[in-house]
């Protein structure tokens, strides 16, 4: 059930200009319901801004829409890659610029909607022409962190890049070690890099939301939502994954959740326990991407109920 002020965010909607709409939030903020209505209000097409939705046979564990929610609205870039296939932030950019031109064409307005940050800011803020870094820096980078551990890693990389220890996910070997090399073989963080780009999205054409609700209403939100993936399935997604012996470094295989549940599969854990850990690691997630977002896209619209 809708809320008056998401109402009267639609309703405002109604009467702009933007042809697209970037609408964000942490996992189970609502921000996927949110765009659903705002595709029926205005005729618009729901593009996916989601690393982790974007893979195919997670459905359910990575909370993607539907069949039902399918049919209400056109959908674009859920689900459309093979999980054995790594998805970069350059290669969803080029995506859903493709995407996003296809529904201009056709006349329609676009809604993106997901939780990765890095999507949005490649398309508000544009890809960083970052140079090549040598294979022997990448290599120190990643013995480094295999030798110090996540937590004191980052504590190396915040006086490198602050910007990058802070939005980078918590279990992002790939994205840390990266950070940490970019900034020792350029002199330059990768944050800096990033920041000198061009837009892909012209200034003006869109309006960008980010549903902000109360933290602990939040946390709740994404207990419940866990039991649920349970009740639809999540386990047979995670154990179907788990048969195909996809190496566990893949982007699809850290879905939050994932981790957890294919350990209780493989007779590490109970069910209960994986479920809790799964929802601390949630609201971990939860919690870096209210960060996030809070700090990267501060003139954004807020809405505190979905």
């Amino acid at each position: 059930m809708s809320s008056p002020q998401s109402d009267a965010t639609l309703d405002r909607s109604e009467g702009g200009d933007y042809r697209i709409w970037l609408i964000a939030g942490p996992t189970a903020s609502g921000k996927s319901a949110h765009a659903l209505r705002l595709a029926e209000r205005i005729g618009g097409e729901i593009v996916n801004a989601d690393s982790m939705q974007i893979y195919a046979g997670l459905r359910v564990l990575t909370a993607g829409p539907s069949p039902e929610e399918v049919a209400r609205a056109p959908h674009h870039l859920f689900g459309v890659v093979d999980p054995a296939v790594g998805w970069s932030v350059g290669r969803w950019q080029e995506a859903a610029i493709t995407a996003l031109a296809e529904i201009e064409a056709r006349g329609n307005p676009a809604i993106v909607v997901g939780g990765t940050g890095l999507y949005f800011r490649a398309l508000t803020h544009g890809l960083a022409d970052v140079p090549p870094v040598p294979e022997t820096q990448r290599e120190i980078s990643g013995l480094l962190y295999a030798a110090r551990g996540e937590a004191e890693f980052r504590e190396i990389l915040k006086p490198l890049d602050p910007e990058a220890e802070a939005r980078i996910e918590i279990g992002d070997r790939q994205r840390l070690v990266r950070a940490h090399a970019v900034a020792i073989a350029t002199g330059k963080s990768l944050t800096a890099w990033q920041t000198d780009t061009k837009p892909a999205l012209e200034p003006g054409s869109w309006k960008g939301l980010v549903l902000d609700p109360p933290r602990a209403e939040l946390y709740a939100r994404c207990d419940a939502r866990l039991s649920v993936m349970l009740e639809q399935g999540a386990l047979d997604e995670v154990r179907a994954m788990e048969a195909r012996g996809l190496d566990p470094s893949l982007p699809a295989l850290k879905a939050v959740g994932y981790r957890e549940f294919a350990a209780h599969l493989r007779g590490e854990t109970t069910l209960e326990q994986a479920l809790d850990a799964a929802r601390q690691e949630t609201r971990r997630y939860a919690k870096r991407q209210l960060t996030w977002f809070r700090n990267q896209t501060p003139d954004w619209e807020r809405i505190s109920a979905p």
